[in-house]
């Protein structure tokens, strides 16, 4: 009889075994922030054929799980509270969220200048002594990298309320974005932090979605290509005795340097860990695979990116893949939510250049501008009067999330007495011997000095390009621009240089104009496909002097985030 009842429990106990507790997907955690004011999107996973229940707000939505065990249910619009409330799910087992509130929700990605932390920030004590915010929550996806599309965040710490002990090592970015998006809003304000420094937009882009772009399938081919030859093993051991011999070059200038009366040398980096082509972050689709598509459909606001400073040598080739991956992820949440861009900082750390020489980085930034008119609900930020010459992640990241949080505030929220961003380009007019530059959002357009308006060249047939004269036209918001050493001119570039502090054309709020140009010569990343040819020599667009074809090496990998 007792082994009769030892094998009843065990048969029982195996019988429970195979039962699956209900789940909600990773990103539903206590402290979570859901979306006001659209259909709630809640989902999880229990046993094939399980009825589950989802209860919060008054509000009780039933749904019964496929044969996968996936379960989907909408809760009705909810209203703004910053109540923390409990969110419950019930099917055979039950699992309650604590202080869960609802307000905004933002998803905030790119590469390093978003992943960049408030500690690494400005003024970082005073920032994070002041992050006592308990209606600002916090969700960071770690960096991961799959070949297929997941359904899990790995490693998540869920949702953190934001305070001074959670806020050190959050995007800088996101959250002085969050923050001002709080204070003149006074809702909740959720905030998902997916980026990773010196990635490409392809990598955060689904590979259905550059598979359907003759330009970006060229990515594909290119990695296809790649790896064809591609020996890990091989490339470990090039690289490791490479790496020694940069250690041993470190040590022998350390050596030298610590002599007594030694003219100091500079120190070269020392060279990082090998990394496995196979494995890397950098291949197309890795990043939207395991940072994007485990978030959807969790339902948002919007997106804010800071990304393009690995993708400035295929610069023209951006302006189909920014589009692309904007639309590809309103497709993925199907849902067209706002998507606000970081037009690159200003950086140059080779130094001034001369007047009209080829700027990938010019050009990159043209390409954020163009996905950010001709894309709906899309908005740029223009910050290329914050960044630094010599350092490609300027520190100042409070600026870069106000600008941000302006666009989101006159455009999602309809604030009034705020413009949304800098002067916009809106097409230029030649006449006689001038150019006359016409703009939107142009209230009050001056020289930010109140001085003389600079930043401005012109070029003639020859396409020889002239520092040129402007001045706002009174009443108007207009620009006429001209140069006596160019009596016919063609065409007009501002800002167009990647380092150019002198560009100086502000609204009435402050806020500077974004590079433009009324050409379409082409720009001297034009053909280039995918990274292996980042490197190669690009040939001279007509308006280029031999002498200003920048030379290069052919890649032997893949470049991130350098300055060309």
């Amino acid at each position: 009889m007792k082994r009769l009842l030892l094998f009843t429990s065990l048969l029982a106990a195996a019988a429970g075994s195979l039962h699956a507790d209900v789940k909600l997907a990773s990103v539903f955690t206590d402290n979570m922030v859901l979306q006001r004011g659209k259909p709630v999107a809640v989902w999880g996973s229990a046993d094939a054929g399980e009825e589950v229940s989802v209860s919060f707000a008054g509000q009780s939505k039933k749904a019964t799980a496929d044969k996968d065990g996936a379960w989907k249910v909408a809760l009705d619009k909810l209203e703004a509270s910053a109540e923390g409330r409990d969110f419950a799910v019930k099917g055979k087992n039950e699992v309650t969220l604590k202080n869960v509130v609802v307000g905004e929700v933002w998803i905030c990605s790119g590469q390093s200048n978003m992943q960049w932390s408030v500690k690494a920030s400005l003024d970082p004590d005073k920032e994070i002594a002041e992050a006592k915010h308990p209606n600002i929550r916090l969700f960071t996806v770690p960096n991961v990298a799959k070949d297929e599309p997941q359904k899990v965040v790995e490693g998540t710490k869920g949702w953190l309320v934001c305070s001074p002990e959670t806020i050190p090592s959050f995007s800088a970015v996101g959250y002085f974005f969050g923050r001002e998006l709080q204070a003149k809003l006074d809702v909740p304000i959720g905030l998902i932090n997916t980026s990773w420094g010196g990635t490409r937009a392809e990598a955060w882009t689904s590979k259905p979605a550059l598979e359907a772009s003759p330009s970006l399938k060229a990515i594909i081919a290119g990695w296809d290509e790649f790896f064809k030859t591609y020996d890990a093993a091989k490339a470990k051991e090039q690289y490791e005795a490479a790496a020694k011999v940069q250690k041993d070059k470190i040590a022998q200038i350390k050596e030298e340097n610590a002599k007594p009366g030694a003219a100091q040398k500079p120190v070269p980096n020392a060279p990082g860990a090998f990394q496995d082509q196979t494995k890397s972050q950098h291949r197309p689709a890795v990043l939207f695979n395991a940072m994007i598509a485990p978030l959807v459909p969790y339902t948002v606001k919007g997106a804010i990116w800071y990304q393009g400073e690995s993708n400035q040598r295929r610069a023209e080739q951006y302006q189909t893949l920014l589009p692309t991956m904007i639309k590809d992820w309103r497709k993925q949440w199907s849902d067209d939510f706002s998507f606000y861009i970081v037009q690159l900082a200003g950086f140059g750390p080779s130094g001034p250049k001369p007047i009209g020489t080829p700027d990938a980085w010019a050009e990159l930034q043209w390409g954020q501008f163009l996905t950010a008119i001709k894309t709906p609900k899309c908005g740029l930020a223009v910050t290329n009067d914050i960044g630094d010459e010599k350092d490609i992640h300027p520190k100042n990241k409070q600026d870069v999330g106000r600008r941000l949080a302006r666009q989101a505030l006159v455009k999602d929220y309809k604030v009034k007495d705020l413009l949304s961003g800098g002067p916009v380009y809106a097409g230029a007019d030649v006449t006689g011997a001038k150019v006359v530059v016409n703009f939107s959002n142009a209230e009050g357009l001056k020289a930010r000095d109140g001085g003389e308006i600079k930043g401005f060249i012109i070029c003639g047939e020859d396409r020889v390009w002239k520092p040129a004269k402007a001045r706002v036209f009174a009443g108007r918001p207009q620009v006429h621009v001209s140069s006596e050493e160019v009596k016919n001119p063609v065409a007009v570039r501002y800002a167009w240089a990647g380092w150019i502090p002198e560009a100086n054309l502000v609204n009435k709020d402050g806020l500077p104009t974004g590079v433009f140009r009324s050409d379409k010569f082409d720009l001297s990343t034009k053909g280039v496909l995918n990274p292996f040819t980042e490197n190669q020599p690009v040939p001279a667009p007509a308006s280029a002097k031999k002498e200003e074809v920048r030379p290069a090496e052919p890649a032997k990998k893949p470049a991130t985030e350098s300055r060309s």
